[in-house]
């Protein structure tokens, strides 16, 4: 066999083991990319040395995450975020004012898993901060639509690695009947008509630990809120992401919530 032969060979070879990797062996957000610098300037990074979350600036004292996301005093906020470790010159460091999670949120159902930031100041709009606008009416999402989610959270299961740039994904609507058949949550919990499944029918694509109250777009408009999934299992065929729906009832007291505090 002659060199150019040996080489085809080795190449056939090389692309053959890539197409047979699973799909949840992928290692970005699960199975993303990481997002061009500040294209993403309502993402809210919501850390302290114990914890991570995400965040969506929608007025300029004002952000949404998810209710799950524990907030103490040692909590930053940090707007125009793309790095978690470097002091950029883009970001903005604020602090929280005050707390306000979602009345009737349920923990162990994770219903209405929605939770309010208020600031203590206002943001300085800039191309790398800027406001993501709610959506109008709440209405519901098709199956098989394409979203997007983006966060700093976990890129594989084990070992637990977290990375340093802002990534992000793209996940196809679920319907709620296949999520919560046998094959997948059982109902357990129930995914109701206030939550969004969505992921990859084969796996690998998924948000994961740390991605939590960061948005979900689908056809360009603010859809949901990263919520939960299968402990430790993220990107697997059985446990598809849920999302809070930013449905009309949830639009509804967010605005009532910021007008009653302004």
């Amino acid at each position: 066999m002659d060199a150019a032969l040996t080489s085809f060979v080795s190449l056939l070879a090389g692309v053959t083991f890539l197409l047979l990797i699973p799909g949840d062996s992928c290692v970005d957000i699960i199975g993303g990319n990481e997002v061009y610098p500040h294209s993403r300037p309502y993402m809210v990074l919501i850390h302290d040395r114990k914890s991570l979350c995400g965040g969506v600036l929608i007025k300029e004292d004002w952000v949404i995450t998810a209710a799950h996301c524990i907030i103490t005093k040692a909590t930053k906020i940090t707007l125009g975020a793309h790095s978690r470790s470097k002091k950029e010159p883009e970001q903005q460091s604020m602090t929280v004012k005050k707390e306000f999670s979602y009345p009737c949120y349920d923990p162990k159902t994770h219903e209405g898993d929605l939770k309010l930031l208020q600031l203590n100041g206002k943001a300085k709009i800039t191309k790398a901060v800027k406001l993501l606008k709610l959506p109008q009416s709440g209405k519901d999402v098709k199956q098989g639509t394409v979203c997007q989610v983006a966060g700093w959270g976990q890129m594989v299961n084990k070992p637990i690695k977290f990375p340093d740039t802002l990534r992000e994904v793209n996940v196809t609507v679920i319907d709620r009947r296949i999520c919560n058949d046998k094959d997948h949550y059982n109902l357990k919990p129930f995914i109701g008509p206030n939550m969004i499944c969505a992921g990859n029918i084969n796996g690998g694509k998924d948000s994961c630990n740390g991605d939590s109250g960061g948005p979900l777009i689908c056809k360009n408009s603010f859809t949901g809120i990263t919520s939960f999934g299968l402990p430790g299992k993220c990107g697997v065929p059985q446990g598809p992401g849920v999302y809070t729906f930013l449905s009309v009832k949830y639009l509804n007291w967010i605005k009532n919530t910021i007008k009653g505090v302004v």
